[in-house]
């Protein structure tokens, strides 16, 4: 998703301390930028030795359907995909279909430990989850493939429940960095401090953040709205074809949450697409899903618009495990 910043007049720039980062530890950790991915994560699928032509065979048919009639080249195809704990080795994903098409909003419901959350890990290559089956293609290429750095810097986003400080690391230094290696992955040439600092100031607005954020540690010192702002922040920043974001309305008020929505809807373009995994009927009235899936037991098991969100808040999941 490519951004055009057209600035008539900056305000003056702030002050932006040389900080050496401190190293980040290795478990228990987990972002979705190259920054981080890059020294803390290994997917735990091992790509095969296949050649090249053969590992993109799933992708040679140029079109699918999305289930609502349009036929279309998908963004994101998923197929039989299931995948275990990696240290216990318990089965959690057992099947999963799905297909995402450029333009979409896509919203997966369902009860706790239906396998939600998993999902969208095992997407960007989280090392606690190992791949056992099935295939994913994102933009053509055989996802399962790529480490969780290729991953992000291919596009792909993911926003977390609750997101983690990076005590050391402030903000405007780790989107730069970010941001920077993006670009170089696609060939572009690096923005520098003044550079990048223009580019970010106008998107600050979008998440109704101060400029003094910019200055503030990574999610250091935040409340749960500002850490949300943060996530959305940084998805702004990057310009993902692909955003996943895990119950980003957890622990909102109502201000906070008309902010996300606010700023999610205006990221929104023909080209890119979101994968939005919530409980709750209200951030779907504010973020209009294109269609709404049902997750059980590790398998999405209906799919509708969003009259499915109406028939669970007013029935349950009972009522769409019986239908």
């Amino acid at each position: 998703m490519a951004c055009q910043i057209q600035c008539t007049a900056s305000p003056p720039l702030p002050s932006l301390p040389t900080l050496t980062p401190k190293p980040l530890p290795s478990s228990s950790l987990f972002f979705p930028l190259p920054l981080v991915l890059s020294s803390c994560l290994r997917s735990t699928h091992v790509p095969s030795p296949r050649p090249v032509a053969a590992s993109l065979s799933a992708v040679e048919s140029p079109t699918s359907t999305n289930g609502f009639g349009d036929s279309k080249t998908p963004l994101l195809e998923v197929k039989g995909l299931t995948a275990v704990i990696a240290e216990t080795k318990q089965e959690i994903l057992k099947g999963v279909d799905l297909v995402v098409h450029h333009g979409e909003i896509h919203a997966i419901m369902g009860k706790n430990g239906s396998g939600k959350s998993t999902f969208s890990k095992v997407l960007v290559g989280h090392p606690d989850y190992e791949v056992t089956g099935g295939s994913v293609v994102f933009k053509g290429e055989n996802l399962l493939d790529m480490e969780p750095e290729e991953r992000s810097l291919a596009g792909l986003f993911m926003s977390f429940q609750t997101p983690v400080e990076i005590p050391g690391v402030n903000n405007i230094d780790f989107l730069q960095m970010a941001y920077n290696a993006r670009r170089k992955k696609l060939g572009e040439p690096e923005l520098g401090p003044l550079e990048f600092y223009a580019y970010i100031y106008p998107k600050l607005d979008l998440v109704n953040m101060k400029t003094d954020f910019l200055n503030r540690n990574v999610n250091e010192g935040f409340s749960g709205g500002e850490r949300k702002r943060n996530e959305i922040l940084q998805l702004a920043v990057l310009g993902a074809d692909l955003a996943m974001l895990d119950e980003i309305d957890s622990g909102l008020d109502v201000d906070a949450l008309r902010d996300v929505a606010k700023a999610v809807n205006g990221l929104l373009t023909p080209k890119n697409s979101v994968l939005i995994i919530t409980h709750y009927r209200r951030l779907l009235e504010v973020i209009k899903p294109t269609c709404i899936h049902i997750m059980e037991d590790g398998r999405i098991i209906k799919t509708g618009d969003s009259s499915l969100a109406e028939v669970l808040e007013e029935k349950g999941y009972a009522a769409i495990s019986a239908a």
